[in-house]
């Protein structure tokens, strides 16, 4: 039997990059849904579900990011931000409302199709321990659980919503309390070897974790920052 193609939500104004971005993954295999506005990609990702999306900032009808935002609330989707260069406010915004990585245009499509594949691979690996189908199970770190098979995240008994990749950071710095782990060390356990991403996206995703902890517990200070080395979560 042959393995379920994934399926991509393309959403930009440009008709142009939708276009040539959307031969390139059909090339590769992957089933992709093409939208040039907000609207319809809400409704059209609502209505039929997708693996990942990949969203960009500026389009008519509701802007990108007020489509991560309704996505976010709904759904673990995996999102892939797309800014231009000049648009740094706009990215570091894109990760902070819960989009597991970003591109800048004008972008490499071999790179885009190489952070997808990432994303889509630590996504299904997820997928796969809730079907029992890997190894899973429950970490247990004081007051904070981990669930893998149900991709769970609990401080005191409340639930936090996590993306994939802020899982994964929690993930990486729980499983050695004490441990500083380097922006490096983090990129990897986030994104897998050999993904190149700015640092500032790491420490961006850390801020969101931060602040939805605070959320439930306004004393919650676990992880903590190691100027110039990292971030370790903290012995209780």
């Amino acid at each position: 039997m042959e393995p379920t193609k994934h399926t991509i939500a393309l959403v930009d104004d440009d008709r142009n990059i939708l276009t040539s971005v959307q031969m390139t993954l059909e090339a590769e295999g992957f089933c992709v849904r093409t939208y040039t506005d907000g609207e319809s990609a809400l409704h059209g990702i609502t209505t039929r579900p997708v693996d990942l999306a990949v969203l960009d900032i500026k389009m008519p009808r509701m802007d990108g990011m007020e489509l991560l935002q309704r996505l976010r609330s709904r759904s673990h989707l995996p999102v892939i931000f797309l800014s231009s260069k000049d648009e740094e406010v706009d990215q570091l915004m894109g990760l902070r409302l819960g989009a597991d990585d970003y591109i800048t245009k004008p972008f490499s499509q071999r790179l885009l199709l190489e952070r997808i594949r990432a994303l889509l691979r630590r996504n299904d690996a997820t997928r796969n321990e809730a079907g029992g189908a890997g190894g899973g199970g429950t970490m247990v770190r004081g007051d904070l659980s981990l669930d893998e098979t149900r991709h769970q995240c609990l401080w005191r008994g409340k639930d936090i919503q996590l993306t994939v990749t802020e899982f994964l950071l929690v993930k990486a710095l729980a499983a050695r309390p004490g441990l500083v782990k380097s922006r490096d060390q983090l990129i990897d356990a986030a994104y897998g070897e050999n993904i190149y991403v700015d640092d500032r996206t790491i420490d961006s995703h850390i801020k969101r974790v931060r602040k939805k902890f605070r959320q439930v517990d306004e004393e919650f200070n676990q992880i903590e920052t190691l100027y110039g080395i990292g971030y370790r979560y903290k012995e209780e």
